[in-house]
């Protein structure tokens, strides 16, 4: 275990240590983290994993066909889209 330590800057900023991210890989330039208060003196610092969620392409595929198969709509679902977007 590695100890060390670090000044919070003016925009709360913190600089890892050159010893810290050395020694663990995801502490790369760039990387996103997640930070989490435990308690009024305690943060936890771990490496960013976000859900990764399942897709049903079948699903998905089985939609696009059934808004295809429509033939009273006319235009492009992409335009559509756009000019829906806009509206909100």
């Amino acid at each position: 275990m590695i100890s060390t330590t670090a000044t919070i800057r003016n925009r709360g900023q913190v600089t890892i240590p050159d010893k810290l991210r050395g020694s663990l890989h995801w502490l790369q330039k760039d990387s996103v983290v997640s930070i989490k208060a435990i308690s009024d003196k305690e943060l936890i610092i771990k490496p960013y994993e976000e859900e990764i969620k399942k897709i049903d392409w079948t699903k998905i595929l089985k939609a696009v066909r059934k808004l295809r198969s429509f033939k009273r709509i006319k235009g492009s679902m992409s335009e559509f889209i756009a000019e829906d977007r806009y509206r909100h």
